[in-house]
């Protein structure tokens, strides 16, 4: 086999590999075998939520096996159409089969994404945070512009994005805001993105043109859904209600009614002020609590198999997943899996799927990346 072709198989396997690993590939036959089973029987039927999420985890893994099974015979049937072709010298053969690797490769790799995207929550829509750290206006700035990166990735997928909460900075740019996506797997593909993002650029607010470095910290969590029971003591809860503030339109109102919910036991706080309606705001806000707390119960359980949990962080130096770098060079850098861009630009304008990517495979390996940080 030309090194080409081996090149091409050695990514297919890897990522054949990595789909069976996460699967936990004889349980998943197994399983997926208990479920056609289940569905042959009509008793099933007699409760349509509980067929609902059979049919629906039945359906995920007859994929996952499906293009795991089909990837494989296809491989294999080029590398014998190619070692056919070395056999006969014939090189149209040899190239159509090593065309056809190569398009391989490209779906395993497309397909091993769609198959880690199998966990509990993953296909739920989910709540996307946007913190600004300490630097006022620059780190404001920053923090605006992930808003707007989050939005644009969901937006290339074809989610739809409510603004659900929204604080102003004092010259420009946000404190803080919370993205509602919606939309398949839109949590499963986002909870990577968790932790604080670091910007280096030449400051638009300084005259005099020096480099400046900003943090704002991103926070995921999944939508709770109805089938999902989460029980919250209404004696923990603290629930304050304020004017909206915001740039304009919808994020002003003349009344009291954006709510603040603090879960007092935890510390989280949630907050909603997208509906003129009180009572709407916090209800959104209550089903924002109950994510949060439905996020923090399923990092426990990933730690409890990882043996490591990350958990939200100061905003700031040496707690950073990412950099993006403007100037004195274009360059971004995830600092958990060394995946990088020379196109901030389009990173900024949504490009985020390598290194979520990315990321998702090293939730499976456990591999860590020695990985140095950018200036």
């Amino acid at each position: 086999m030309r090194a080409e072709g081996q090149a091409h198989i050695d990514r297919i396997e890897a990522a054949l590999a990595l789909v069976r690993k996460f699967l936990d590939w004889d349980r998943a036959l197994r399983r997926f075998d208990e479920l056609n089973a289940r569905v042959e029987d009509p008793k099933l039927w007699d409760n349509p939520k509980e067929a609902e999420a059979v049919m629906r985890e039945r359906r995920r893994l007859e994929a996952s096996i499906g293009a795991v099974n089909h990837i494989g015979q296809e491989m294999a049937d080029a590398v014998e159409f190619i070692e056919l072709g070395e056999m006969e010298g014939d090189e149209a053969t040899i190239g159509e089969g090593l065309s056809t690797l190569a398009a391989l490769a490209e779906r395993a790799d497309n397909d091993k994404v769609q198959a880690l995207l199998a966990g509990e929550a993953d296909a739920s829509d989910t709540y996307i945070e946007v913190h600004a750290g300490a630097g006022g206006t620059e780190s404001q700035d920053w923090a605006e512009m992930l808003q707007r990166m989050y939005t644009r990735w969901a937006e290339r997928h074809g989610y739809k994005v409510e603004l659900v909460d929204y604080h102003a900075g004092e010259q420009a740019g946000i404190k803080s805001a919370t993205l509602l996506i919606k939309g398949e797997n839109a949590y499963g593909y986002a909870k990577t993105e968790s932790g604080v993002h670091r910007l280096v650029r030449i400051s638009p607010y300084d005259s005099s043109a020096r480099r400046h470095t900003s943090f704002s910290s991103i926070w995921v969590y999944p939508v709770v859904d109805d089938n999902i029971e989460i029980d919250i003591n209404p004696a923990d809860l603290k629930i304050d209600t304020y004017r909206a503030s915001g740039a304009g339109g919808q994020h002003v109102n003349t009344t009291d009614s954006a709510v603040r919910i603090t879960h007092v036991p935890s510390g989280i706080i949630v907050a909603s002020q997208n509906d003129r309606s009180q009572h709407k705001n916090r209800a959104t806000a209550m089903n924002m609590l109950k994510a949060r707390l439905y996020e923090t119960e399923l990092a426990k359980r990933e730690a409890a198999t990882n043996s490591e949990y990350n958990a939200k962080t100061e905003i700031g130096w040496g707690h950073q997943i990412r950099s993006y770098v403007l100037q004195p060079y274009q360059l971004v850098k995830d600092l958990r899996t060394g995946v990088t861009s020379t196109s901030p630009d389009d990173v900024l304008d949504g490009a985020l799927d390598p290194f979520m990517a990315a990321a998702l495979s090293q939730r499976v390996t456990g591999d860590k990346v020695d990985v140095e940080d950018v200036d």
